[in-house]
């Protein structure tokens, strides 16, 4: 509105300095009497004129041309203000040509369809905090700050997800991220009571979930051959790691311990009940189970090793990580950022609506 404004007052001020300058053309042809007897003319009006109205009501073409015109006189005069008046009017025109329209303070304003997304993402997915929500802003290449997401979730009454605790070893860990392996077993209670087990591995340096094998009865010999497996996996991708936390289970026998030796990697056992020596296999676990397994009821270990498959594909190619600067542990190729204004986003869903990915529609 701002902008139109001054346009429409620019117009209409070269409408006036036109016309008079058409008037000026016109006053070169009269005679030099003529225009005294004009002059005595309009000074007679202007007399009667000032003793109808009490005080002149001016407009912005109005100031700019008697500024102007009176710059031009032996001094600074005009018959309806105070010479005051017109120097005061002249600074005025000097400063708004050289003074520039400013923009005010503080953060842009978002726009409606990144408050309706941002709506959106925390209505369909209720466990996501603006930091996740953030995240996947980010993966649709839509800029703004985590700080922007949690106004407008306060704003709507919507309570944001807890920070987390931190984690030990941290230092260490961030220095010897790229060498390490983190492996661990986690169990799923069947519909039929059945219980299965889930032997995983994951990279600290990327967050990489390898999900390594199920089943319900782990025996030394299937341990051993899922490192094997596991050791083909990171030769044919080029990967090489130094060192393997594990803990203390049993089904971690000195056999599955020299299937790395032989590889250069070295095997270290945590401490005796300190989960947080495995952190980052403790905290993926804690994410299956929220995002996934806690929402959804097993029936036998095909479906469990299908709906843990999906879900590492949906953990490695899409879901957004703090550590990673909200990107994925595998980076995949992403368009630009969208045009203002010119973007819609498409949900694609997995394990049947369970979870939810989001990418710009072309």
């Amino acid at each position: 509105m701002g902008s139109r404004r001054l346009l429409v007052e620019g117009l209409s001020l070269a409408y006036w300095v036109v016309r008079r300058l058409f008037e000026l053309l016109i006053l070169f042809g009269r005679s030099e009497r003529a225009k005294e007897v004009e002059i005595l003319v309009l000074r007679h009006e202007l007399q009667v004129l000032r003793r109808q109205v009490g005080r002149p009501r001016l407009r912005s073409a109005d100031r700019v041309l008697l500024a102007a015109l009176g710059r031009l006189l032996p001094r600074p005069c005009s018959f309806l203000v105070q010479p005051a008046t017109l120097l005061r009017w002249h600074r005025d025109l000097v400063r708004r040509r050289w003074t520039y329209e400013g923009r005010q303070p503080g953060r842009p304003p978002l726009f409606a369809e990144t408050r309706q997304l941002i709506l959106r993402l925390a209505a369909e997915n209720p466990s996501w905090g603006y930091k996740r929500i953030h995240g996947e802003l980010v993966g649709l290449g839509i800029a703004l700050s985590p700080s922007s997401v949690w106004n407008v979730l306060q704003r709507h009454g919507i309570e944001a997800a807890p920070r987390r605790a931190t984690l030990s070893w941290r230092e260490f860990l961030r220095q010897q991220a790229a060498v390490i392996l983190e492996c661990d077993f986690f169990t799923v209670e069947a519909l039929w009571l059945r219980r299965f087990y889930v032997l995983f591995f994951i990279e600290l340096s990327r967050r990489r979930v390898y999900l390594a094998g199920v089943t319900a009865h782990p025996h030394g010999a299937w341990v051993v051959q899922q490192a094997r497996n596991l050791i083909m996996t990171l030769a044919e991708q080029g990967q090489s790691h130094r060192i393997l936390v594990r803990d203390r289970d049993k089904k971690f026998t000195v056999a599955f311990d020299e299937v790395f030796r032989s590889e250069g990697v070295r095997p270290i056992r945590a401490p005796v009940a300190a989960p947080r020596a495995k952190a980052h296999a403790e905290r993926w676990v804690g994410s299956v189970r929220r995002e996934c397994l806690d929402r959804i009821l097993i029936v036998s270990r095909g479906q469990l090793e299908t709906v843990l498959r999906e879900y590492v594909a949906y953990y490695n190619t899409h879901r957004p990580h703090r550590s990673l600067d909200q990107q994925p542990p595998l980076l995949t190729t992403k368009s630009g950022s969208p045009p203002e204004h010119e973007w819609r986003v498409r949900r694609r869903d997995r394990l049947g609506g369970l979870l939810h990915e989001y990418e710009l529609a072309a």
